[in-house]
């Protein structure tokens, strides 16, 4: 049994769950993706013939807003969750252009399931369950597997810098959380935020080692593209 099999999103009900309150409990979720396809317009676009991979592509949201927008040659949508892939499938229909694979990262980086390379990939709220050495070991795979000049770009949580940060970083979620659910929804999610570290599903490291470990590998333009509190959007390019 794999790590991803032991795990929550194993489950089909936390991942239903999940799918239902993403927009109570995730700040600012939609400007995050608004940003990224800001990112893509300006670096990708222009290469009508792309080939995007969503890693940890959940219940497909980022490439359906994404194909509203931009035409790519291909897209392929990876999750360790069968649950979340249906969800994804139902969403996206079915398209010539898009392929959907079910593995773990774990699985990716052991079976070589990638035979080609691509020009854009991103990965949203996944990476974070990964521990520190096994996510250096997954950018250095999609480092591999970036064509020259393709972007990778990660949206996920780090922990802060300090505990006087992250005490306030947790703060503004909850605030959030109350701001955007009714009040027995809010009583319910209000310890989502104590769970970011807590929870052992969940090893999340600092921006800035992960920022240290893209340099290392070889990335280029490495930086921090947006931040809300302990959500950040960052990457690179090859």
């Amino acid at each position: 049994m794999s790590k991803f099999d032991k795990s929550r999103w194993a489950n089909s009900e936390f991942s239903q769950n999940y799918r239902d309150d993403a927009d109570i409990y995730l700040p600012f979720r939609n400007k995050f993706i608004e940003i990224v396809k800001s990112f893509y317009k300006y670096f990708i676009s222009h290469n009508t013939k792309a080939r995007i991979l969503d890693l940890g592509c959940g219940d497909g949201l980022f490439v359906q807003e994404l194909l509203k927008s931009f035409t790519t040659a291909s897209v392929m949508l990876i999750d360790g969750s069968a649950e979340m892939l249906e969800a994804a499938k139902k969403r996206l229909g079915i398209q010539a252009n898009l392929n959907f694979i079910q593995a773990s990262f774990q699985e990716l980086l052991t079976d070589n399931l990638l035979k080609e390379n691509f020009d854009f990939i991103y990965s949203s709220l996944a990476i974070h369950h990964l521990p520190f050495e096994e996510k250096r070991n997954l950018y250095a795979y999609i480092y591999n597997h970036l064509s020259p000049g393709g972007y990778f770009i990660h949206y996920d949580i780090v922990v802060p810098s300090t505990e006087k940060l992250e005490k306030w970083y947790l703060l503004l979620w909850r605030q959030w959380i109350k701001k955007h659910s009714a009040k027995e929804r809010s009583e319910k999610l209000l310890g989502i935020p104590e769970q970011y570290k807590d929870n052992p599903d969940n090893i999340p490291d600092t921006l800035k080692a992960q920022l240290d470990a893209l340099n290392k590998i070889g990335f280029n333009n490495v930086d921090c593209f947006f931040k809300y509190g302990i959500f950040s959007l960052f990457g690179g390019s090859k």
